[in-house]
């Protein structure tokens, strides 16, 4: 299970739906925020190849977006937490 932060241009750019769209398509769990300092926080949950290309499609975005970096960090279940209930992966705050 992984967590990134990608910064950059990635509000406003429908950065959010993109991934939840992506993700969705892998079977992925987890969830995608925006954060007050502009950047864009997700957890990803699955099959390590399908982490690691939702991780490469971050690190590029939708159209309009312009990623200047992502950080990953390993996550733990309880961030799963976050998530609205009954979705797999969701678009939370």
């Amino acid at each position: 299970m992984q967590r990134v932060i990608v910064h950059g241009r990635v509000q406003g750019v429908n950065f959010r739906s993109f991934v939840v769209e992506e993700a969705r398509q892998r079977s992925l769990e987890g969830w995608v925020r925006n954060l007050e300092n502009g950047s864009v926080e997700a957890v990803f949950s699955g099959p390590q190849v399908e982490v690691d290309a939702m991780i490469a499609l971050c690190r590029v975005g939708p159209r309009f977006a312009s990623v200047s970096e992502i950080e990953l960090f390993t996550a733990d279940g309880d961030t799963l937490g976050l998530r609205r209930p009954g979705e797999k992966f969701s678009r939370i705050g």
